[in-house]
């Protein structure tokens, strides 16, 4: 398929086109849902778990660019979704998406890109356009699939460049759970699923679910804790009432600072209480704000399953997934945050840890799905810190 031209000439058989606010046109083949969806465009550096980033909640209101180019060779299955809540509206990707070949499919990837609402584009130069983001940042977007290859492309423009963008946007309180309940299942085994766990005298656990993963609270329990999920904007009185051990805060999409509005005083109120903390992504962010330091939009983010962080107290280096686009300013740290983990590519904060208190957060995401699991010990760390208050 041709790539983006100064002109918005469309080629034969172009059925998809990315629309970027600067006025690019990306023609390319279009699948999954028929629409128009606008969002952020990024990329993801994984090469497996494509099923697993479109259903972050954390990609809510973005757009995915691949830079593995067979998205959709194992097809779908329900057991890589990691939330039922909207994840990415779509999805960029070089090679047309062929049949699988995997025998835990139950289904192709593009009729399950449909059924949930997604727009996919392939036959794109991914490569160009991840080096644009690379070079410009992420931009504003449409993304359009019509089977007739009929659009409006000044229309599609005019929508780009109306999107505000993800700096000062909520999406915590959108794709956030609405009611508590009890979290259920453990680890996932070929074969046998997602397995049930007794949770009998277990340190209890309260996550608040800002556009969390399933595969954390899996984490959290196979580490040993008993959890109550519960939505964004719970009051302190509610969490309280619950009689947690520990409190985690979860990821999620949009601005840290815009979500911390309600969120911060919260978290405050539960460091003034000695209250054990782990946050990780957006959870980190807000951690870092109710302590003292300031969050900015990053210049493209960072998105994959590949990514080293350096654990500076002895130096140890995991390889991690990140998926955000905002972080907090190591400059900004006060006297009573200790910087604990740093990203290797680009130096920005990966960790955090309250002096004086139980309370720290990462930014890169320890459960993976998909990702490496050399920072599972930080479930069984927090864990580990609990004692029965109750």
């Amino acid at each position: 398929m041709a790539q983006s031209a100064p002109s918005h000439a469309q080629p034969k058989g172009a059925t998809g086109v990315l629309v970027l606010a600067d006025g690019t046109v990306i023609w390319g083949k279009g699948f999954g849902a028929s629409g128009i969806a606008v969002g952020e465009v990024c990329f993801n550096t994984a090469m497996t778990g494509y099923q697993e980033v479109m259903t972050d909640p954390s990609y809510a209101a973005q757009i995915v660019t691949f830079t593995f180019p067979h998205i959709g060779n194992v097809g779908a299955n329900p057991e890589d979704i990691e939330s039922m809540v909207d994840g990415a509206v779509g999805c960029v990707v070089r090679e047309e998406v062929t049949r699988h070949s995997n025998f835990r499919a139950e289904r192709e990837f593009v009729e399950w890109m449909s059924d949930h609402g997604k727009i996919g584009l392939s036959g794109v130069d991914t490569r160009a356009l991840t080096r644009r983001i690379r070079l410009q940042g992420a931009p504003n977007a449409v993304i359009a699939h019509d089977p007739k290859g009929e659009f409006d492309v000044p229309a599609l423009i005019k929508r780009a460049q109306e999107w505000p963008g993800l700096e000062g946007m909520d999406l915590a309180k959108i794709v956030s759970r609405e009611i508590s309940e009890g979290w259920e299942g453990g680890s996932w085994e070929l074969g046998k699923g997602y397995g049930a766990v007794a949770d009998e005298g277990k340190p209890h656990v309260v996550a608040i679910d800002y556009g969390s993963k399933d595969n954390i609270f899996r984490n959290l329990v196979k580490a040993g804790a008993r959890v109550t999920v519960v939505p964004a904007e719970t009051a302190l009185a509610s969490i309280l009432e619950l009689k947690p051990d520990g409190v985690f805060l979860s990821n999620g999409p949009g601005d840290p600072a815009a979500t911390g509005e309600y969120a911060v005083p919260t978290i405050r109120a539960l460091l003034d209480q000695d209250m054990p903390i782990f946050g990780i992504c957006l959870g980190h962010q807000m951690l870092g704000i109710a302590a003292g330091a300031s969050t900015s939009k990053m210049h493209q983010g960072h998105r994959g399953a590949n990514h080293p962080v350096k654990r500076i107290e002895d130096g140890v280096v995991e390889i991690t997934s990140m998926n955000h686009g905002f972080a907090v300013d190591n400059r900004s740290l006060p006297a009573n945050v200790e910087e604990t983990h740093v990203s290797l590519f680009d130096g920005s904060n990966c960790g955090i840890s309250i002096k004086g208190k139980k309370a720290f957060g990462v930014q890169y995401h320890p459960e993976a799905s998909p990702g490496p699991h050399d920072s599972f010990y930080l479930f069984e760390k927090f864990v580990g810190m609990l004692e029965r208050r109750a």
